[in-house]
């Protein structure tokens, strides 16, 4: 079950864990990512605060925690290939991973269908 944020990032929750990236649409929007800086792990964030960073050839962006929660992983492949944020934002252009302090509050996130719907009000 994947979820999304208004930020734009995506959810993919097993259990307690969800591991978080961007969006295809956001990776488009930043164009060729350069550089990514990666949170802590055991590092504790609340919805809505920065987690990380990510610069591209147009600009720098962050990248939000999308729920309340500790990160438990982060994906390492970015640092030596931050280009995989463009080439596989939703599978191998992983962000972080992070054990939510409540999985209720996925609920309050959008699924597919309501994203599209918020990504074409935009365009």
């Amino acid at each position: 079950m994947t979820k999304y944020t208004e930020d734009h990032e995506w959810v993919e929750a097993d259990g307690d864990i969800a591991t978080i990236g961007i969006t295809d649409y956001a990776q488009k929007a930043l164009g060729d990512v350069v550089f990514v800086e990666l949170p802590e792990v055991n590092a504790s964030y609340s919805a809505g605060d920065e987690v990380a960073v990510v610069e591209s050839v147009k600009a720098a962006s962050e990248v939000y925690a999308p729920l309340d929660g500790v990160i438990t992983e982060v994906n390492g492949d970015l640092e030596g290939d931050p280009s995989l944020v463009n080439t596989a934002p939703t599978s191998n252009g992983w962000f972080f991973k992070m054990k939510l302090a409540n999985t209720g509050d996925l609920d309050g996130l959008m699924d597919e269908e309501a994203y599209n719907d918020f990504v074409a009000g935009l365009e």
